[in-house]
């Protein structure tokens, strides 16, 4: 149903299509606010504004909170993170151990469609134990009792009536975890990401879904639509460009990022940070405010690393047989709880 990058490289004819509709967005781009910059910043002028352009992967190891291993240490050396390299590489297998057992989950891809990345991120030479900076123990500051309250109020759901109640990117309305942003984290596979400006848009196109985000320059006016990105205003400070977000549609609170997960309230505020460090690299910071889900605000920094590739195309729906699977089977247990065991 979903495909990895690993796969995708081996069929020649998506290679074609996803060429043609990544040529097909960025024309729709420049007809709608002037063409796009050229990738080496010809077009740019005065030179003032930085060019971020190009197609980036966030693939890592590297959790969103700290691991306890690490006793609090943000920053760690060569020698530790090789260890922490072989435990990346067993928590994929931990992600399928349970395939095969009779009663048990059915599970989900096996590690040869994973893609996460092999390295842990490095920022400024520094090797990164969490992406969390901000507490300085690099854990989500939940507020208390939200945590409890959220997750329990989503267990409490009747989450088999219908595909309406399934998570947004089970039915291909958006990513998983939070790839799309804002704030933008690694998933398990599909981690690249391309930024294409123009002068009143920039838009970053993850790899996962195919998520478009479209971030205003020239207009600041927010309206009370809540959208599945939220609605982003940037504006360059610097050499960065600076992205504020806020209301975040209502069903799409609930995200993660490799073993982790969080919650945004679709009043959350999210402050995003493009700063280019090198030719190939991009440092990605974010703040997010969100009073009514942490006692304080979280931030976290990513570094984005270019590479010489084009995103894929994303056929998420073709031969989707897993949600009418589901809620087949969901039917098939209220018949069995209600009648008894039903015939084969």
């Amino acid at each position: 149903m979903f495909f990895s990058r690993r796969i995708r490289e081996k069929a020649v004819s998506a290679l074609r299509k996803a060429k043609a509709a990544s040529g097909c967005l960025l024309v729709s781009l420049s007809l709608a606010s002037g063409t796009a910059y050229s990738q080496q910043g010809e077009s740019r002028g005065s030179g003032e504004i930085p060019d971020l352009q190009g197609v980036y992967s966030i693939a890592t190891v590297t959790m969103l909170e700290r691991g306890e291993q690490f006793g609090g240490e943000l920053v760690i050396n060569a020698e530790q993170a090789a260890a922490v390299g072989e435990t990346g590489a067993s928590y994929l297998d931990d992600l399928v151990s349970n395939v095969g057992g009779a009663e048990a989950q059915v599970g989900g891809y096996n590690t040869f469609w994973m893609d996460p990345g092999e390295r842990m991120a490095v920022i400024d030479g520094g090797i990164r134990t969490s992406i969390i900076v901000e507490p300085e123990d690099g854990r989500l500051p939940w507020a208390e009792g939200a945590q409890r309250r959220i997750f329990g109020s989503m267990r409490a759901q009747r989450a088999f009536d219908g595909p309406e109640v399934r998570p947004m990117g089970e039915r291909c309305l958006v990513g998983f975890g939070s790839s799309g942003g804002p704030p933008m984290l690694p998933v398990l596979y599909n981690n690249h990401s391309q930024i294409v400006q123009t002068d009143d848009y920039v838009m970053i196109l993850a790899e996962m879904n195919h998520d478009a985000r479209i971030i205003r320059l020239k207009n600041n006016q927010r309206n009370e639509m809540h959208k599945w990105l939220g609605d982003s205003i940037g504006y360059y400070d610097g050499d960065s460009l600076v992205v504020e977000t806020t209301n975040f549609h209502a069903q799409e609170g609930f995200r993660g990022a490799l073993r982790h997960f969080f919650y945004l309230s679709a009043d959350a505020r999210i402050t995003e940070r493009f700063s280019r460090l090198d030719e190939n690299t991009l440092l990605y910071r974010f703040m997010v405010d969100d009073p009514a889900v942490y006692s304080r605000p979280w931030s976290g920094e990513l570094p984005m690393n270019a590479v010489e590739d084009q995103i894929y195309e994303y056929a998420c729906h073709e031969g989707n047989y897993a949600l009418p699977g589901i809620l087949a089977g969901a039917r098939r247990q209220e018949l069995q709880a209600e009648f008894g065991p039903v015939g084969q």
